[in-house]
């Protein structure tokens, strides 16, 4: 990296914080920390949901997938569009209509308080360790790419280089730092900057990535074969059908994204959310994996993981290797910021608010809300440093998804709409579920090496390799069975995560019938009723519009530096700079035309 680089990554840097500051004069109150006021428009919530959904893991792992197998990641990216696309004809709007400030309450009007703490610290445990990873991807791809002089306290000896705990403790630091400072507001405002950052690099490297090749035509010919299938390897159709399922109830209930949906002012503004993040799942994945499918012709035999910063330091000029950093620390920093901010909002309200002082005044409970982010961002960063002890990052995050967030996700959708399970039926589900996993995982763990054609076949599970035991050799007719399981690891694991939590609740809900009604869902429907008086009338904030045209106007600046600097490729890069500009400009002439004062324009209300 140049001396260019380091100054727009610093200036990046600085900017954020900057916001954090700018947010810090709204925070009167822990509506305002934790929903916005529910003045936020629905484009902002769409993008930072959108955002939030990445990490520098997305880079390492999707981008390992397409470098590795081709067009499979990207229909895997486009499932998770689809689902998010239907969620805005179904559940989104329904969740902002119910009023509340945190998904937690849901789950305290309509189960109890021992559902509240279960999913409170399953849920910190199992983000955390999602987040631990997105931060120990990052600062790796990162201390890839900036050398740091001798006597540099961050730097690594034995590469010259950041050094990986160095890069761990600075990212946190940032993040942790404007997110405590600005609350929801901060997080929303720094993931739309960051969505803009990460979509100028993307858009920047794909058709330098495909000059550097010969185009499109060539990466069709020198790739390799079944390169373009829609499926492949383990990522089978049915692993596919029931990804789409896990990331409906995914992205249905996860509190981040319930989160999104509830800022909003109105239920049309929230099923808005939900179509914009599907929609641009659905039509962006193909752009963003084409820099790691071309880099496969370049180098066949690269780290997977490493691919797509690698084709990136190949191709980008002085001063967007700066800015893919900071688009690298934005996809990261968007997953943590909106996951601290919302354990953060369940912590205050549904854990300390509810339990422990019910008395807490407003300005107690922002204090308590910005130690709870300080704390949560704590074990997120001793996480990242436990990351390279746990497996490949590919196998964790698909473990994470598909086995856990099924469990957790399902019950609070089903109890949005069936009028009969209780909290019993969401215990059920967490210990069956939970049972049935780590069942599994011990299997493979106590099995013996399976032979097939005289190879021996190394079984690794999905959390990474587990020690070998001494046992008898496995019954031959189980081999295939085992070689299977071996091979549809995600498979398996989307079993797991989705078909056996899916069998209880049926179960359940057929057995509560007969008792009618539970007292859960009356609660819910009485809370619903009151929350309907109280939120007429609220109208989405201009402060987001100002802020994105001024982001928008210093990178066509710093856009436009980097043009002048560079040696090749320079109509391209002013292109993006007059882009940049020009949207700016166009943003500005938006708001020029609202009074001062005014709002921005909001949907009115669906009808009940």
């Amino acid at each position: 990296m140049s001396i260019l680089d380091y100054a727009i990554l610093v200036g990046f840097l600085l900017w954020m914080l900057v916001i954090g500051g700018i947010c810090t004069t709204r925070m009167k109150n822990s509506g305002e920390m934790f929903v916005a006021g529910r003045q936020s428009p629905w484009w902002v919530s769409g993008l930072s949901g959108f955002m939030t959904i990445f990490s520098a893991g997305t880079f390492v792992v999707w981008g390992g997938i397409a470098y590795r197998l081709g067009l499979v990641a990207v229909t895997i990216l486009m499932i998770m569009g689809l689902s998010t696309f239907c969620i805005g004809l179904s559940i989104a709007p329904r969740w902002q209509r119910l009023g509340i400030t945190t998904p937690v309450e849901f789950l305290r009007i309509r189960f109890n308080q021992s559902v509240v703490q279960a999913y409170t610290w399953l849920g910190m445990i199992y983000r955390g360790i999602g987040m631990g990873v997105g931060l120990y991807a990052l600062a790796v791809m990162v201390s890839v790419l900036m050398p740091l002089p001798e006597g540099f306290p961050l730097r690594d000896p034995r590469t010259g280089n950041l050094s990986v705990g160095g890069g761990i403790l600075l990212w946190s630091a940032v993040v942790v730092a404007y997110t405590m400072a600005g609350g929801l507001w901060a997080v929303l405002l720094t993931d739309v900057i960051q969505c803009i950052i990460l979509c100028l690099v993307v858009l920047v490297t794909v058709p330098l990535s495909l000059g550097e090749i010969g185009g499109l035509g060539q990466l069709w010919r020198q790739a390799p074969q079944d390169f373009f299938q829609p499926a492949a390897a383990e990522y089978s159709w049915g692993f596919l059908v029931l990804w789409f399922l896990v990331g409906y109830f995914r992205y249905s209930a996860d509190w981040p994204f319930v989160q999104r949906y509830i800022c909003v002012p109105s239920p049309r503004d929230a099923a808005k959310v939900a179509f914009l993040m599907g929609g641009l799942y659905l039509v962006s994945p193909l752009i963003w994996m084409l820099p790691a499918m071309a880099y496969r012709v370049i180098d066949p035999h690269a780290d997977p993981e490493k691919a797509y910063i690698l084709i990136c330091q190949r191709v980008l000029p002085s001063g967007m290797l700066g800015i893919m950093v900071a688009a690298m620390f934005s996809a990261t920093a968007s997953m943590i910021s909106g996951m601290l901010n919302v354990f953060a909002g369940v912590f205050t309200r549904d854990v300390y608010y509810q339990c422990w002082n019910p008395q807490a005044s407003e300005r107690q409970m922002v204090l308590v809300g910005r130690l709870a982010t300080l704390a949560y961002g704590a074990f997120i960063t001793f996480v990242a440093f436990l990351v390279p002890e746990v497996g490949g990052a590919e196998d964790v995050v698909i473990a994470l998804v598909t086995v856990l967030l099924g469990p957790l996700m399902l019950p609070v959708v089903w109890g949005f709409y069936s009028r009969h399970i209780s909290s019993r039926a969401v215990w059920r589900t967490l210990i069956v579920s939970s049972a049935a996993a780590a069942g599994v995982y011990l299997l493979l763990a106590l099995l013996p090496p399976v032979v097939s054609n005289g190879e021996t076949v190394n079984q690794s599970g999905a959390l990474g390799t587990f020690p070998r035991f001494s046992t008898p050799v496995a019954p031959q007719i189980l081999e295939p069975f085992f070689l299977w399981m071996k091979s549809s690891g995600p498979l398996v694991n989307s079993i797991l995560g989705f078909v056996v939590p899916l069998a209880v609740l049926l179960f359940e809900e057929v057995r509560s019938r007969r008792f009618g009604a539970d007292a859960g869902w009356l609660r819910l429907e009485s809370f619903f009723a009151v929350h309907r008086e109280k939120t007429a009338g609220i109208k989405a904030s201009r402060m987001p519009a100002v802020l994105v045209a001024a982001s928008l106007l210093m990178l066509g600046i710093v856009m436009a530096v980097i043009t002048a600097c560079a040696s090749k490729q320079r109509l391209t890069l002013a292109i993006f700079s007059l882009m940049l500009l020009l949207g700016a400009a166009a943003v500005f002439g938006r708001l020029a035309f609202l009074r001062p004062g005014t709002s921005l324009p909001s949907n009115p209300d669906l009808p009940s």
